[in-house]
């Protein structure tokens, strides 16, 4: 117990404070576009700038995590994302608060990763999946916070207000992360060319490239629309007061959070009966799509549609171990963090253009609801052919 005190709770925390700060702009979309008069598509680029850094630095953070261990890697990232949460407080420009943003993302990048570094250090094997789907759980946590509750903080105190107080957040992460035990892993044996050159081996892989695309576009799609777009879709398209677009989003965290508890404790269950990882991960994509193109449609009631969308997306991160699976053990942090890079550049490039289409929709004429249902669906037809080639490579 006092182990799981000491490794767990703190890196909890960190993953904790990282889905709170990857979704806080979907809830201050609006005053940001009040205040900086920004279009869709700069707010999208201001958003996106975090997913940009975080997924720059996927693949060397796979190398550092194994060379220089998770606690040494994590704290010193948390202490730039807090440095990136105080100049957002104190932001001007959207090219001052960009900047803030792509630091955070870079500060936070190894939330995630780092835990699954640090448990495989510290706890057996047949933890791990109740320990990653725990640390996941953290994350939707994160997600709710970043919700209704932060709709009711942002008027009472500001948006740079709340940024101010998470950038001592981030410090106190640091300092917490900091403060966990440390063992050496084997990995800091393994010369630089070693491991690069796995690195290159599982980017050349036909399994790679079988799991890429749709972690790329579905689960990079939830993302960028859990982190930005939901809120605007709901107020635009649905036409939804802010605070009711927050318990939307609040729903589909939620779903998020059950649908990781589920991991943690039914796999096994699931699987005795024949619904292993692999159909469960082809099932549920299936089933989040299906939900997706009811919520393009507009199809009401609504709140269960955005539920089951965060409950579903969940299952997308099967697709870790599922690939982790295909290499030698000793590749697992490069297969993590390259399957990772896919993921954020996906959710970059959608995040990011997803304004811009709705902008250039409405350049040509379609009224903003019209634009916003034409952006979805095609984003949605992205997705479902991502899906096909995914179940159709055996």
């Amino acid at each position: 117990m006092n182990l799981w005190l000491r490794v767990f709770l703190p890196f909890a925390a960190g993953y904790y404070f990282s889905y709170f700060l990857r979704n806080v702009n979907a809830v201050i979309a609006p005053e940001l576009t009040r205040e900086l008069a920004v279009s869709a598509a700069d707010l999208g680029l201001l958003t996106s700038a975090y997913l940009l850094a975080f997924g720059a630095v996927q693949l060397p953070l796979g190398l550092a995590l194994d060379r220089y261990g998770p606690r040494r890697v994590e704290a010193f990232l948390l202490l730039i994302a807090a440095a990136g949460c105080a100049l957002f407080a104190a932001g001007s420009s959207l090219t001052e608060l960009a900047i803030a943003r792509a630091l955070i993302g870079l500060g936070v990048s190894a939330c995630l990763m780092a835990s699954f570094k640090a448990f495989s250090q510290w706890f057996g094997t047949e933890r791990q999946a109740s320990l990653n789907a725990a640390i996941m759980a953290a994350g939707g946590l994160g997600a709710l916070t970043a919700s209704t509750p932060l709709s009711w903080a942002i008027p009472q105190f500001g948006w740079r207000a709340v940024f101010v107080a998470l950038a001592v957040a981030g410090l106190a992460a640091a300092a917490g992360i900091f403060s966990t035990p440390d063992k050496t892993g084997g990995g800091q044996q393994e010369s630089l060319r070693s491991q690069l050159a796995g690195l290159a081996e599982v980017l050349a892989s036909r399994a790679f490239w079988r799991y890429a695309p749709q972690s790329t576009l579905i689960i990079g799609g939830f993302l960028a629309l859990q982190g930005l777009w939901a809120v605007p879709w709901l107020m635009n398209f649905s036409g939804l007061p802010r605070d009711a677009a927050a318990h939307h989003l609040l729903l589909m965290g939620s779903g998020m959070l059950v649908g990781f508890l589920g991991i943690a404790f039914g796999v096994a269950p699931l699987a005795a009966r024949g619904l292993g990882p692999l159909r469960l991960l082809q099932v549920g994509m299936g089933i989040g799509l299906l939900a997706t193109l009811l919520i393009v449609l507009g199809a009401e009631p609504g709140e269960p549609l955005w539920f089951i969308f965060g409950l579903v997306f969940s299952v997308g991160n099967l697709a870790y171990a599922l690939l982790q699976g295909h290499y030698n053990p000793a590749l697992a942090g490069r297969v993590n963090t390259a399957l990772n890079l896919m993921v954020f550049v996906g959710a970059f490039f959608i995040q990011w253009g997803f304004g811009a289409a709705v902008d250039a929709l409405q350049a040509g004429g379609y009224a903003l609801r019209a634009a916003y249902q034409i952006t979805f669906g095609g984003l949605l037809a992205l997705q479902v052919a991502s899906w096909l080639w995914f179940l159709k490579r055996n």
